[in-house]
């Protein structure tokens, strides 16, 4: 393997990594953590004439809270994002989604920016964003944007996000003080793209659960958030919860594993989260199956 021929550049500002998109148009792409740029570029699945470093760009990265908001620079890598303090002690799905994402290398260097933008429907970011309601924050040649979670994954490795924008951070609300969340994620072995994965977030009010957000990871052609199965949940109805996914999720085609028994696998996930979540035991699972 071996990728195709391209021009480098580092740009030293955001401005200046901007111009470079705006001037090369389609044939420039910006490089963050490269976890999956560079494998696309050695199979030759993409052929770009320019790549656009963003890894020397100041401000691009850490985690801050401020007025009710934590904010992820999109470069933050895969382990800061989940080692966070302010991560672990405001976003804590954030933290408990963290360790499956693939393995400790690409971890250490994949950022989240990089995660979100690719948009993989497989993956745990895009999931967690739609679970706690993030915003986007994209810069353009003209201008910066806030896109809400739920418009800016749109499809099979496809955003909201026009030519010549990039990604610069995420920003999640912080949760009620009544929030609970729940986590967990199947795959063949532990660091595989998950079969199928759960992030969800919601309120306790009492013995039951208000405002729950189910966001479904590996299921469709972009990560799902379940909006009829949360109402039977909310209703208390688990049985109806898990027959609901059957009208809300599309699983893919796929040689290993036929749609019907990803289906399945999203119901018993979504019964583990649920149950956790009623019982007050919020944490993730992760299991690897066959």
């Amino acid at each position: 393997m071996k990728a195709p021929d391209f021009a480098y550049a580092r740009p030293a500002s955001l401005d200046e990594a901007l111009a470079l998109l705006a001037a090369h148009g389609e044939d420039a792409v910006p490089l963050a953590g490269g976890q999956s740029l560079v494998t696309t570029l050695n199979l030759r699945l993409s052929a770009p004439s320019v790549l656009v470093d963003l890894n020397a760009i100041p401000g691009l990265s850490g985690v801050t809270e401020a007025e009710g908001v934590v904010r992820v620079g999109a470069m933050a890598r895969h382990r800061e994002v989940g080692t966070s303090e302010i991560v672990r002690a405001r976003l804590p799905l954030l933290a408990a989604a963290m360790p499956h994402i693939a393995h400790p290398a690409i971890r250490n260097r994949g950022t989240i920016g990089g995660s979100v933008a690719l948009a993989d429907p497989a993956t745990e970011w895009p999931a967690c964003c739609l679970a706690l309601d993030a915003t986007i924050v994209v810069r353009g040649p003209q201008a910066e944007r806030r896109i809400a979670a739920r418009d800016f994954f749109q499809g099979l490795y496809a955003t909201a996000l026009r030519p010549g924008e990039i990604v610069v951070a995420v920003e999640f609300p912080l949760p009620a003080s009544d929030a609970v969340w729940g986590f967990d994620e199947l795959a063949r072995r532990r660091g595989d793209y998950a079969l199928a994965g759960l992030a969800a977030t919601a309120r306790r009010t009492g013995a039951g659960l208000a405002d729950m957000r189910l966001a479904f990871f590996g299921l469709a052609d972009r990560p799902v958030l379940a909006v009829a199965a949360a109402a039977a949940l909310e209703a208390g109805d688990l049985t109806g919860a898990q027959a609901a996914l059957a009208d809300e999720l599309d699983p893919p085609v796929d040689p290993g594993t036929r749609p019907e028994t990803r289906l399945h696998l999203a119901r018993v996930i979504l019964g583990r989260v649920a149950g956790r979540m009623l019982a007050g035991e919020a944490q993730e699972g992760g299991r690897d199956v066959g």
